[in-house]
């Protein structure tokens, strides 16, 4: 027994830091099993299923009020089978028992509680439950005294109460399917309308004097903005960009950014990205950094390449593992307390800088005696555009060197908790944003970091029959791969090739979309399952297609679907992805806000396609410099295929038709296809970077 633990339950052989968390509870927890299903049958017991993840501050407050207190243990222990998930290692069940409490009580969150029969059928969910049941908020312990009453005194109502809603929750399934077979009969796919919907919609909630979408609490959701970023890029609608800028500066000068260490928290609490809640997830951090990249190619702003530079540079830093793989998060307590570890005083600024130096920074960074979150300041710069003198520029290096002392002195104090699991799912997200990142910036540790991380994820979190797996810590990889596993890797893939030129990443993603097909493809009703056919089968199957805090699986499969079957003119791939954007056109077109992601996809196929064969005499490292001068350029419709001189024989045997688009006279030649038809090629790389600045024409009424 670990010193200083006087517990110890079944969660201290588990591999999940969130689990780990709770591993010396007095709760005797399980992890999801059969164990503990056949002892609740066994013993007829109703089941407590807690569900949260390690970065999640609430799930702290609730271990700590409850599942560490002896009184709330002992009635777990006396009258339910406990049993602990973490939702990013066992995304599937997070989602359906979400679904679950979001029915009952109309909204959702972590901790997530849910009550259920020993075949696992919920009967009551909730979120966060204080102890003591205390103004108006019911406790847990009154809670579980009185599940425990009703389950010796009317098991029968409450197993029925089971019975009906999951009979509500397939049934609500069927209808969908139902809805969506109906939506393909009538409407075919998806129209370019839901477009522009889309984005009066997105006009319609967006806050026009500190950016982001609704009030409080805001979300960065970062497809949004690439969503509109498109839009006017197809459109030439300036509000879309207007949008986008406003959001990205806001949320950059607000205290969601770190401005010593770079990188994102997950949300702010309040209207003005001013507090966050402190956790950084990997995710956004990836998500966020190709936004910023994007934006500065669409207007040549060096803010916002800065501010994904810091990004990537953070993730570097703090959340590479030794192997190269990305980590999970970044906890938002540190010694028991949310936010210790980032919020300053004047006092301390003036230690580290002086006096002169440290009242500079902290007027340029808003930290003042008082302070903005309990008595301490959140390092931000509201209002400072509209304050700083043009010749403030030369103070930049001044303020670059403070900030620099600042990060190092922070760096002595103790650090928020990490996640250091890997999950394959959000390591496929940030080798993206690191292989878009070295393409816009030029900088080759980017496209090392990427292909680091896929050398890990191919070698570790593959079984020998080519299976992909959801999670690796400690040595051990578990878990079949769930769809966004699948989806977000193939898209990883996908962008490293469109980085560094290697034909390997484009014969990978093939082979991992074989396997998506074969165990995820519904053959009935079209798009993908959320897990797979060879995995655990749980009260539902869900097809997820909304866009919410990440991208869902099938919006970037269609993305992908497309991508390959573009580049490599394979037929077949096209129309897998025009089956899956009409199987979705019903749910799509009820609220397309909130399928940002999708709509991309459905962009993509609807405007004529502009590809670009790229055939070079030179080698591959050498194309990367050639080819600079257009990396800065924000054309999304466009697709490349590479064939330097030491990988066209490889491309060749993907893409035959490439051995008839030879490099001319010794230089790097291009070939601009249109729809599959070729012009003439050209060696001129300022003609090339000029086609790539203007929008396709397009007969989808987008606009």
């Amino acid at each position: 027994m670990a010193s200083g633990h006087t517990h110890r339950n079944r969660l201290s052989s588990e591999k999940s830091p969130y689990l780990l968390q709770h591993a010396h509870n007095p709760v005797d927890w399980y992890p999801w099993g059969e164990e503990a299903f056949a002892r609740a049958q066994r013993e007829d017991r109703p089941v407590f299923l807690s569900i949260g993840y390690s970065a999640c501050h609430w799930c702290h407050v609730m271990e700590r009020e409850s599942f560490e207190h002896e009184e709330v243990a002992a009635l777990l222990n006396e009258h339910f089978v406990s049993v602990k998930v973490d939702r990013e290692e066992r995304p599937d069940i997070d989602q359906i028992y979400m679904e679950v409490c979001q029915a009952l009580t109309g909204s959702g969150g972590w901790p997530l509680t849910v009550l259920m029969t020993p075949d696992k059928k919920p009967f009551f969910a909730g979120t966060y439950f204080p102890r003591e049941t205390s103004r108006g908020m019911p406790g847990l312990m009154d809670l579980l005294r009185q599940v425990a009453h009703l389950w010796k005194n009317r098991r029968a109502e409450m197993a029925e109460a089971g019975d009906r809603l999951v009979e509500s929750i397939r049934e609500q399934a069927r209808m969908d399917e139902a809805a969506q077979q109906t939506g393909i009969a009538r409407a075919g796919a998806p129209g370019p309308e839901m477009v522009r919907r889309c984005f009066d919609l997105l006009r319609d909630t967006f806050d026009p004097v500190w950016g982001g979408f609704g009030s409080a609490p805001k979300f960065p959701a970062p497809h949004n903005l690439a969503f509109l970023l498109r839009y006017w890029r197809r459109t030439g609608e300036t509000a879309a960009l207007d949008m986008v800028e406003t959001t990205l500066q806001a949320m950059h000068d607000g205290g969601v950014y770190d401005h010593l260490g770079g990188g994102f928290a997950r949300y702010s609490t309040d209207r003005k990205w001013l507090v966050p809640h402190f956790e950084k997830m990997l995710y956004d951090n990836a998500l966020l950094s190709m936004l910023y990249c994007e934006a500065y190619q669409a207007t040549g702003r060096t803010e916002y390449l800065d501010v994904a530079r810091e990004t990537l540079d953070y993730v570097l830093r703090d959340m590479t593992s030794e192997d190269g793989a990305f980590y999970s998060s970044q906890d938002a307590d540190s010694e028991g307390e949310e936010g210790k570890f980032y919020v300053w005083t004047p006092d301390e600024i003036e230690q580290v800088l002086g006096k002169e130096l440290g009242g500079r920074i902290s007027e340029r960074y808003r930290v003042t005696a008082r302070g903005n979150f309990e008595g301490r300041t959140i390092l931000n710069r509201l209002g400072w555009r509209a304050e700083v003198p043009q010749q403030a520029g030369s103070q930049e290096a001044v303020v670059g060197e403070a900030r620099r002392r600042l990060l190092e002195s922070r760096s002595a104090r103790t650090h928020p908790a990490r996640d250091d699991k890997v999950l394959t799912s959000w390591n496929g997200l940030m080798i993206t944003a690191f292989a878009a990142g070295s393409r816009v910036t030029g900088e080759a540790k980017y496209l090392r970091a990427a292909r680091n991380a896929l050398e890990f994820i191919l070698a570790g979190l593959r079984r020998p029959d080519g299976r992909l797996l959801a999670r690796y810590r400690d040595g051990e990889a578990a878990y079949p791969g769930y769809l966004d596993d699948y989806a977000f890797l193939i898209w990883a893939l996908l962008e490293t090739y469109d980085a560094g030129y290697d034909p390997v990443h484009l014969e990978l993603a093939l082979s991992l979309q074989e396997d998506l097909d074969r165990l995820f493809w519904d053959d009935s009703g079209g798009g993908y399952f959320f897990y797979g056919s060879d995995a655990e089968q749980l009260l539902t199957r869900p097809k997820p297609v909304d866009d919410g805090a990440m991208p869902s699986g099938n919006s970037v499969a269609a993305l992908n679907l497309l991508r390959m079957g573009r580049l490599l003119w394979k037929q077949e791939y096209t129309d897998r992805a025009r089956r899956l954007l009409s199987a979705f056109a019903a749910p799509v077109g009820r609220y397309p806000a909130d399928h940002t992601q999708f709509l991309m996809a459905l962009m993509l196929d609807q405007e004529p396609s502009r590809d670009v064969v790229v055939s070079s005499p030179v080698l591959s490292e050498s194309l990367r410099e050639v080819l600079r001068p257009i990396q800065g350029v924000f054309a999304p419709e466009t697709l490349f295929l590479y064939a330097p001189a030491d990988q066209a024989s490889r491309l060749a045997t993907l893409a035959p038709f490439v051995s008839e688009m030879p490099s001319r006279d010794g230089q790097t030649t291009f070939y601009v296809c249109r729809n599959f038809t070729c012009e003439a090629p050209t060696t001129d790389l300022r003609s090339i970077a000029q086609t790539l600045s203007e929008p396709l024409d397009s007969t989808a009424p987008f606009d």
